[in-house]
């Protein structure tokens, strides 16, 4: 080393920070580059990311590489500073040895460790794509002694029982990572577009019974009526498919599609026979069915409204294509007018509603906070808080919501007036 200068050495102990960083950048890039954006890029051809895809395959060799190169290029950074300061204050001096170590150990951990690794954190792909020629030549280069330490390594994490997991392709998210996901691209999507998408992610934790129209609230046919009566149903019916039943309602015998009874009421006299024989057969649904199998159903089935039961056979409800893709997209414009008008806003701030009215419909689209339980409505959540049927003029609190009970009709609640949530007094010091 006698042979070369001061300038010499200086600019070769700067050459291997430069390298020392480089190595501690690619590290940082390879670990924290998005793997969905790497996939996306490899299926558009790209050749950085097909090879950075490829080393990542292979993360022991790929670290054991980065590893080797950055210790070495440490301990030579080391050892050049040595030299240097022998150079300029004698051998004799310790005092000047102990600190140029220390000056290099904290040149090393600022300029070639912390920095490269937070800017390599935060352009992980804009360095890890042009790096990996680089890293994919020094893995050659090193085979040798990266085989060798890594057998090592493996042996000895064989002895303690620790298994390693080098393939990630087969990784299966789960339903609360893949919610994660979606949430964390906020910055990237349309407020609209994440929010279907968490919707379409919800569609396996919800069950047709979070969704369905309840039994009371069904229009269907009476086959039994008078023909009169029959035909004056279907004239004035909102809906192109009606459940018809026999005797009760719960007894349904069949669907009708309006469109094939039209040759039926050009008759006289409306015939129920010939209403029976057009009727298609009823679809029922058991209550516990996750929305998305049923969204699977319908179309394995071609249809787009089933019956729902419990578990002991009893008409619950009725839900359609249109319920299930409601929770996806939001509330379409075609209502009948026996589903809208849910809840009058008053001028004090309250809210009047429908004890009918759906608690997460009422979550959705008025941002408030009930609890998601056993009770779907919100006379069901009423009658679940008070475990009795309310008089009129009843006032209860449900969390933060004052709510008082304006009618009651046929042992449940029909109208109650909801207040909005007080906020919270700071407690006074006496």
């Amino acid at each position: 080393m006698d042979d070369f200068s001061l300038g010499t050495l200086f600019t070769a102990l700067l050459i291997i920070l430069i390298c020392s960083g480089f190595f501690s950048a690619s590290e940082t890039s390879m670990m924290a580059i998005n793997r969905y954006r790497l996939n996306h890029l490899v299926r558009k051809g790209n050749k950085s990311a097909r090879l950075t895809t490829k080393l990542l395959a292979q993360t022991d060799k790929l670290l054991g590489s980065i590893l080797l190169g950055n210790t070495l290029l440490n301990v030579a950074a080391a050892t050049l500073a040595e030299i240097i300061v022998l150079r300029l204050f004698g051998h004799d001096n310790s005092t000047a040895l102990l600190i140029g170590s220390l000056a290099v150990t904290f040149t090393i951990l600022v300029f070639s460790e912390i920095m490269p690794k937070v800017v390599a954190a935060s352009h992980a792909e804009r360095m890890a794509l042009p790096s990996s020629y680089v890293l994919a030549v020094i893995i050659k280069l090193f085979y040798p002694v990266v085989s060798i330490a890594t057998a090592l390594v493996r042996g000895m994490l064989w002895l303690v029982r620790i298994k390693i997991q080098t393939d990630h392709s087969h990784h299966k998210m789960s339903l609360e990572e893949l919610r994660s996901l979606v949430l964390e691209a906020g910055n990237f999507l349309p407020r609209k577009h994440q929010k279907m998408l968490l919707n379409l992610v919800d569609l396996e934790r919800i069950t047709v019974n979070d969704v369905m129209i309840p039994r009371n609230q069904i229009e269907a046919l009476n086959v039994d009526a008078e023909p009169a009566e029959l035909r004056q149903q279907i004239i004035t019916c909102h809906h192109t498919l009606l459940p018809v039943y026999a005797e009760t309602p719960s007894n349904v015998v069949g669907i009708l599609h309006i469109k094939r009874v039209l040759p039926l009421l050009l008759e006289e006299v409306l015939d129920s026979a010939q209403l029976r024989e057009i009727l298609q057969d009823a679809y029922f649904i058991p209550s516990d069915t996750p929305l998305l199998k049923q969204l699977q159903q319908f179309q394995e089935r071609q249809t787009r409204m089933g019956l729902v039961v419990d578990e002991y056979g009893e008409l619950l409800g009725l839900v359609t294509l249109e319920n299930i893709l409601e929770e996806i997209v939001g509330d379409f414009t075609t209502q009948s007018p026996a589903q809208t008008g849910k809840y009058l806003r008053q001028d004090d701030g309250s809210l009047l509603l429908e004890g009918s009215s759906s608690l997460r419909d009422l979550n959705r689209k008025l941002g408030l906070h009930f609890p998601l339980g056993e009770a779907k409505t919100l006379n069901g959540l009423i009658l679940e808080h008070l475990q009795d049927i309310p008089e009129a003029g009843t006032s209860l609190k449900i969390g933060e919501y004052p709510i008082e009970i304006i009618q009651t009709q046929d042992r449940a609640v029909k109208v109650a007036r909801l207040f909005p949530a007080q906020p919270r007094q700071p407690l006074q010091r006496e």
